[in-house]
């Protein structure tokens, strides 16, 4: 297994650094170096990238918004000089945080946590007899966590991030994501977007009052605008 790289730096001697480094490593494939954000994004939408190395602090946008801007991300390493992006770097799920200058041993270690990760991602999707249809894998906390639809409760948007409850866990799996993301993953038949910053599994509603929806202890409001869909949803006697 191979990942494409791509390298983003505003300097010279970083660019060339990263290419090297890429070149000695025998799974890593370099695609193109880049000086700023706004070439990464020109190359992102021309061709696949499995793995970018990506410098945070650049002229004209940072690495960290770039990231923030893409609907579909690659694996991410950011290579920076500056420490103080560490805890917003855990925030985009990324793989590693490499400081400058790098080692290539710690460059080598971060190769290897995306390549375990792309691997764990295609094992998943191989898995002999598995209905693919029925669960989905979500990032937290640099770790991919396996979400089975059927346990899905009702899922909350939350600016960047979701909550997705479980009827089998008593704290709901946070990732980063926009709720139109998980809606795109969930069968429409079964879940419908209720309010804004609400997903609902159909078949978990126990009771809908005053346009309140109750789900075990939970209560989700019903926007005005979805009132009338819901209830056409909903069996009724």
């Amino acid at each position: 297994m191979k990942l494409s790289c791509l390298a983003v730096d505003d300097e010279s001697l970083g660019r060339k650094m990263l290419e090297d480094n890429i070149r000695q490593v025998p799974f890593l494939e370099w695609v193109g170096t880049c000086k700023n954000a706004f070439e990464a994004l020109e190359i992102l939408q021309q061709q696949k990238v499995d793995l970018m190395f990506l410098d945070i602090q650049m002229p004209g946008m940072l690495g960290t918004k770039m990231l923030e801007t893409l609907p579909q991300k690659p694996m991410v390493v950011f290579v920076t000089a500056y420490s103080n992006f560490a805890v917003e770097s855990y925030d985009l799920d990324v793989v590693d945080y490499l400081m400058k200058p790098v080692p290539f041993e710690r460059f080598l270690k971060a190769a290897n946590k995306a390549l375990e990760l792309k691997q764990k991602n295609q094992a998943f999707a191989q898995t002999p007899g598995s209905d693919l249809s029925d669960f989905f894998y979500v990032n937290v906390e640099y770790s991919l966590v396996k979400v089975r639809i059927p346990d899905i409760t009702h899922v909350e948007g939350m600016k960047d991030y979701v909550k997705i409850y479980l009827s089998n866990a008593p704290k709901p799996v946070i990732t980063k994501s926009t709720l139109k993301g998980i809606e795109e993953k969930l069968p429409a038949q079964h879940f419908m977007r209720v309010h804004k910053s609400f997903i609902v599994n159909l078949d978990k509603i126990e009771s809908i009052r005053n346009r309140e929806i109750r789900i075990g202890s939970w209560q989700i409001p019903v926007g005005e605008s979805n009132l009338e869909e819901l209830m056409r949803h909903i069996p009724k006697v």
